[in-house]
């Protein structure tokens, strides 16, 4: 019975020291959560600072911000090119202008050449 009792007191030991080495198991594990649940908020405030932490919201805003700047940008260069059309029409035009004006003022040289070969063939 004696030794019953010393079995019981040793099991009794070894399950005080088991729940002992759990006991600081436990409070090891907590504390490491409270360390990495601090890290993470570091963290969270990090990214946030540099603009990574943005919320899927403000994402999708500045995306769309970011098009409709890009749809600006694209009317713009439409706008431009549309100018340059024009432009290039109108030189165009001029350009034909220009050879029907040289065309008469050559037509008109010739004339002037024959209208004075004529009055010096009068003349004699």
């Amino acid at each position: 019975m004696e030794e019953e009792k010393m079995n019981l007191r040793l099991d009794m030991d070894v399950q005080k020291l088991e729940a002992q080495k759990l006991k600081k198991g436990k409070n090891k594990a907590e504390e490491d959560l409270y360390s990495l649940k601090t890290d993470d908020k570091k963290l969270r405030l990090s990214m946030r600072t540099v603009g990574l932490g943005k919320t899927s919201k403000q994402w999708r805003e500045e995306i769309q911000e970011e098009r409709n700047k890009a749809d600006r940008w694209e009317r713009k260069f439409q706008e431009v090119q549309n100018q340059v059309r024009n432009r290039d029409h109108i030189i165009g035009e001029a350009v034909v202008q220009i050879r029907e004006v040289a065309d008469h003022l050559q037509t008109f040289a010739v004339q002037a050449d024959m209208l004075s070969i004529k009055y010096e063939l009068e003349s004699n």
